[in-house]
């Protein structure tokens, strides 16, 4: 059985640009490697992780406490605490939060642990690949992880003998 109290577990900050937010991994704390499991807490003028999809992994977002607005390919919508977000592992799927209320935007993100993965960023035409352990596991088992520019393909052939 996993099992794990949020008060028991160290806040990590991640800030850069208007990406501004506290996370609490709870997936990983416990024994149960299939299913990810996070606290996020924005504070007001911020932003979660850039706008992105997987193409492997489903993640979805339940809203416990603040307001904010969830960009996603249909636009913006306002959450509110009781709000259920769910996003395919499609361009569908694509999402971001931000906090425009005056207190933290808090919210519970869960999402399939499925290896190996791919994430889409369509603002910056970028792509993040995942093999060994999926977004959010274990990065020292992974046999590949980085970050490419979509338009830095190269044919299939090139470099072979």
């Amino acid at each position: 059985m996993g099992h794990v109290n949020e008060r028991e577990l160290e806040w990590t900050d991640v800030e850069r640009g208007e990406t501004h937010f506290r996370r609490k991994t709870l997936g990983a704390e416990t024994d149960v490697d299939d299913i990810g499991a996070s606290l996020y807490e924005l504070p007001p003028e911020a932003a979660s992780w850039p706008y992105h999809f997987h193409t492997g992994n489903a993640e979805a977002v339940y809203v416990l406490s603040g307001t904010g607005l969830l960009r996603t390919p249909d636009g913006e919508t306002r959450v509110e605490p009781g709000d259920y977000c769910a996003f395919p592992a499609a361009p569908d799927g694509a999402h971001r939060f931000y906090n425009d209320g005056e207190e933290p935007l808090r919210f519970l993100a869960v999402s399939t642990m499925q290896d190996p993965d791919v994430t889409v960023y369509p603002d910056s035409e970028k792509i993040g690949v995942y093999a060994g352990a999926p977004p959010g596991g274990d990065k020292d088992e992974r046999v590949v992880s980085g970050y490419f520019r979509r338009d830095d393909d190269v044919d299939y052939w090139e470099g072979e003998s």
